[in-house]
């Protein structure tokens, strides 16, 4: 079997030839594969090492954040030409014994609520995992790898660079190219190569918790040998990962590729998708016999209603959640924890003039 090591005693800036953590089509692949084989990566965490099980919040502070996300790859799929279709099978997310889950201030969707640093330790064995800093709760795992992408073309790049660079403009939450603790450390790469916070239709940092051993993506090719890599990896996530993330761990990830030649071309394919044939995790955790919710509508503190507003409805379902819990004994930042980990955003309707969403969180969590 072909595969990447790496040592995670390392951060990927001591081990530039494993990995990249900006995307560009420039970057050279560290391995080719064939159509069919089995392929073995191994992941470092999202923060790349700079939280460690001895790290404390006050140790947050040190955080760098242009070190974020260090994939493992680039790989170059023999045969894979752009306008073909990319399948990528996880047929297995293997993971280390630890994680963590941070809350960062300026990041999370309640950034402009909930400031305070915090950050959960996570013991993780016989399938679950469970938190000194989050006690009473202990969460199932379903690990899935939450960066999962190929490069873009030139022209993507661009592209792609210029409708951020507007949106930055405009006031949104945007990390433009930076090539501050970028790997590739220099070069066009490290000068204009795309943040991987930001996912985008070449895949990338999507968080789909329902992408564990057994589904199938697809991406739109853009370069030749597609290039894929993949880092990120997470034992748990609910759907929303609301306060920035889930259990962040680092995994070995076993893939096989599959190419569908022009099929994006073709079928005017511009976004993943994503399949499979068989439970995601647990039936009794997708969806759970015993749980509580909470529901959210489109208006704002003062009373004003912002109509078809989703994100607002899931916000105030997710602040309502939080109060919640409150309600139970955990503070504001446990909350926001358990919620990223543990609880799933969904959609009620968006066919009133006040879209409604829900937040579901599992009882069989909570422990004596």
């Amino acid at each position: 079997m072909k595969g990447i090591t790496i040592d995670r005693s390392k951060h990927l800036c001591d081990e530039p030839g494993k990995g990249h953590n900006r995307w560009h089509p420039g970057i050279p692949p560290i391995l080719e594969v064939e159509e069919g084989e089995e392929v073995a990566f191994e992941t470092r965490d999202a923060c790349d090492g700079y939280i460690t099980p001895q790290s404390t919040m006050e140790s947050m502070a040190n955080a760098r954040v242009g070190t974020l996300h260090p994939l493992t790859g680039p790989v170059y799929v023999k045969g894979a030409r752009p306008g073909d279709l990319l399948e990528i099978e996880f047929l297995d997310v293997i993971p280390e014994r630890w994680g963590f889950t941070i809350v960062f201030p300026g990041m999370g969707f309640l950034r402009d609520v909930i400031s305070t640093p915090f950050l959960a330790h996570w013991n993780i064995a016989d399938g679950w995992a469970t938190s000194p800093q989050v006690p009473g709760v202990r969460i199932p795992g379903a690990p899935f790898m939450g960066i999962a992408g190929v490069a873009p073309s030139q022209g993507q790049l661009e592209a792609w660079t210029d409708r951020e660079a507007d949106l930055l403009a405009r006031g949104a939450f945007v990390m433009p190219p930076d090539p501050t603790d970028a790997v590739p450390s220099s070069g066009p790469a490290a000068t204009y190569g795309l943040r991987t916070i930001t996912p985008r239709e070449n895949g990338g940092n999507m968080d789909i918790r329902q992408l564990t051993k057994g589904a199938r993506l697809f991406l739109p090719v853009s370069v030749d040998g597609a290039l894929f890599s993949t880092a990120d990896a997470h034992f748990a996530q609910g759907d929303g990962e609301v306060c920035v993330a889930a259990i962040e761990m680092g995994a070995s990830c076993l893939l096989r590729f599959r190419i569908h030649s022009g099929d994006a071309a073709r079928r005017g394919i511009r976004w993943p998708r994503f399949q499979r044939s068989d439970y995601f995790t647990e039936p009794r955790w997708a969806a759970p016999q015993r749980f509580i919710a909470t529901v959210g509508m489109p208006v704002d503190e003062n009373g004003t209603d912002h109509g078809e507003n989703l994100n607002l409805s899931c916000r105030n379902a997710l602040l309502d959640m939080i109060k919640l819990l409150g309600e139970r004994g955990f503070s504001v930042e446990q909350a926001y924890v358990i919620c990223s980990v543990a609880m799933d955003l969904r959609v009620g309707e968006v066919v009133s003039p006040n879209h409604v969403a829900s937040a579901f969180l599992p009882e069989d969590i909570f422990v004596a």
